[in-house]
């Protein structure tokens, strides 16, 4: 990571939620999912960690466990919006200018893993990072819940320029598919930028947010990571979350 960089992780996080309500409150092992993130990003030790909240019991559960958190309208359209908006409050005199954007669903996180966002940010011409991991598992290329990046990525190499992100199989043709782990590092004027472009012709068609920037003549590069982080989405999920960090806690 560049000297230059000066990092701050937000993780968005609400209750509101169809098929998990009130996720990040949900206990694994005595303390709320969110927490579990918390202290991810904390290990990391790549700079503050706040967690954007759309609702006072996130913040509260937060701020007991030792953690910062900041409130913001629940009425935002997205994560993105609702990290920009803590930010904004967080940090007014701007002493940070690179925002990592954690999703609060992954509690099992290797904190090598967040780091790893940062590296495309060493280009100066990246306006947002992002990672993606190699598909193993043959069920994941056709699934469109599976996010896939298509990006140049050449033989050898780690990181790589974004070139589109889909739900369908792309790119076609034989060699290797990527997930996409939707963890990002925006360049501080690059997120104002971002929220503030109206939504997207692709980015409505795909549901995927990080098109409005590609729409938009932005550039986003991803770093290869080895794994995808396991995310809570359904109520297996969380079981499933539960058994491992039972067995594995981080030190």
């Amino acid at each position: 990571m560049p000297d230059p960089f000066r990092p701050v992780i937000a993780i968005p996080a609400r209750l509101a939620a169809t098929r998990l309500p009130d996720k990040p409150l949900a206990d694994i092992g005595g303390e709320p999912m969110i927490v579990h993130v918390w202290r991810r990003a904390v290990a990391a030790g790549i700079g503050p960690v706040l967690v954007a909240a759309g609702d006072r019991a996130i913040a509260d559960a937060v701020r007991q466990a030792g953690g910062e958190a900041m409130l913001t309208d629940p009425a935002l359209p997205s994560g993105s919006d609702r990290v920009h908006a803590a930010i904004e409050t967080f940090d007014p005199a701007r002493r940070f200018d690179i925002v990592v954007n954690l999703q609060g669903d992954l509690p099992a996180i290797d904190p090598g893993v967040i780091r790893a966002v940062l590296e495309p940010l060493a280009d100066p011409a990246v306006d947002i990072a992002t990672l993606v991991a190699e598909i193993a598992e043959e069920r994941e290329r056709n699934d469109p819940n599976v996010v896939k990046a298509a990006l140049g990525l050449a033989a050898g190499r780690r990181i790589g320029r974004a070139l589109y992100f889909s739900r369908a199989t792309v790119p076609s043709g034989p060699g290797p598919l990527y997930h996409h782990i939707g963890i990002y590092a925006y360049r501080r004027d690059a997120l104002r930028r971002f929220v503030g472009l109206p939504q997207g012709v692709l980015e409505r068609r795909e549901r995927l947010e990080q098109l409005r920037a590609l729409e938009h003549g932005m550039r986003i590069d991803a770093a290869l990571v080895d794994t995808v982080p396991l995310g809570v989405d359904t109520p297996a999920d969380l079981e499933r979350i539960r058994e491992i960090l039972g067995r594995h806690e981080p030190a």
